[in-house]
């Protein structure tokens, strides 16, 4: 099953399965219709999901304000909105093809 990419207004949303905690921060790969990233921050004031959001925008060659997770915030499954992209540059960049 491919990972949810939707389009809207300039830029794409997609679901992200993130690991907390980890020993290493790390974008594993698809898992079923989410995108499974590992970070090394804990999951405490917002620190978590500032890792997701600084790796995507990195590893996307976007600016830190282009991503953010718009839902799920206190959640392992969180929704990310990322502006300055559509749905096949992301596919390509993340190789997920």
């Amino acid at each position: 099953m491919p990972i949810s990419i939707r389009e809207s207004g300039g830029g794409v949303e997609m679901l992200v399965k993130a690991v907390p905690g980890a020993s290493r921060t790390r974008i594993v790969g698809p898992l079923g219709e989410e995108l499974k990233i590992q970070v090394a921050e804990p999951p405490e004031k917002g620190r978590a999901n500032a890792a997701i959001e600084s790796l995507l925008a990195v590893t996307l060659g976007l600016s830190k304000g282009s991503v953010r997770v718009i839902s799920g915030h206190s959640n392992p499954r969180k929704r990310v909105r990322i502006e300055g992209v559509n749905a096949e540059q992301l596919r390509a960049v993340l190789k997920l093809e």
